[in-house]
């Protein structure tokens, strides 16, 4: 126990599908994994380095975030599930939502449950504070620079939850799903064009996709200064969407249906 807490602890994206990133948390023993949509990367990097799966976590029902679980399960037949209360599955887990602390083994903090409909009814997140740092895993709630598509969920639902991440504190590291940044950024640009924080980001993220690095994790911090779903109160962002004298949330609702078809 006492060598499995002195590890230093890594996380590491694995990239599946088109644009998916697999979290992978280890401490070079055991691992965590968020979203396993594709169970073969998973495994392959798990006997690479040497892991032991130990918890798979999952924020909702879609498939290319759960579509790994039953062969992870066969292969790791003791590994703990965690996913939504509010959703069904058909493989073995603990259903969860907030309020829920979960522990995760004697090498990592615990963590914090948040609901997060919007995406989906039942999705969730999962907020780890450990030592000094904090980690947010969201699915497919937050993007870099943008939100998730709203297929189940109201835009005053997704809106809210916006919010309740956007209330962590602003160091918390962001870690989204989906390699959707830079056209986040774009279409971002397009409604705040003098944004000069989103200029850089939007620089800094060619730079690392042409040179084949992930934009993730973000941060929250970034996040206020960049994504304009957590910006709706910003009069130029308004003005692009005609909305300067309506509610908040009629500016969301238009950036999310403009966004749809961006």
């Amino acid at each position: 126990m006492i060598d499995d807490i002195q590890h230093p602890l890594q996380i590491i994206p694995i990239p599946a599908f088109s644009d998916n990133y697999l979290w992978l948390i280890h401490n070079n023993r055991k691992a965590i994994v968020v979203d396993p949509g594709d169970a073969t990367p998973v495994i392959n990097t798990l006997k690479q380095l040497g892991l032991d799966l130990q918890t798979i976590l999952i924020t909702h029902h879609h498939q290319d975030h759960i579509g790994g679980v039953d062969l992870l399960l066969r292969t790791y037949p003791d590994a703990e599930v965690f996913a939504p209360k509010l959703e069904q599955y058909t493989f073995a887990h603990k259903p969860v939502s907030e309020t829920d602390q979960l522990y995760l083994g004697d090498w990592i903090s615990s963590a914090k449950v948040i609901d997060v409909p919007g995406h989906t009814l039942g999705h969730i997140a999962y907020y780890i504070e450990h030592q000094a740092q904090q980690w947010l895993f969201c699915g497919d709630t937050m993007f870099g620079a943008g939100c998730g598509r709203l297929f189940e969920g109201t835009p005053a639902q997704m809106m809210t939850s916006l919010q309740k991440l956007a209330a962590l504190p602003s160091s918390t590291q962001v870690y989204c799903t989906h390699e959707y940044t830079l056209h986040n950024i774009n279409f971002a640009l397009s409604l705040e064009p003098s944004n000069m924080s989103l200029v850089k980001r939007q620089q800094d993220a060619k730079m690392l996709r042409t040179s084949g690095q992930p934009t993730l994790p973000s941060t929250l911090a970034l996040e206020l200064e960049t994504n304009p779903f957590l910006r709706c109160h910003m009069p130029e962002i308004q003005a692009s969407l005609n909305t300067e004298k309506a509610e908040i949330l009629q500016t969301f609702s238009a950036m999310r249906a403009l966004r749809n078809s961006y």
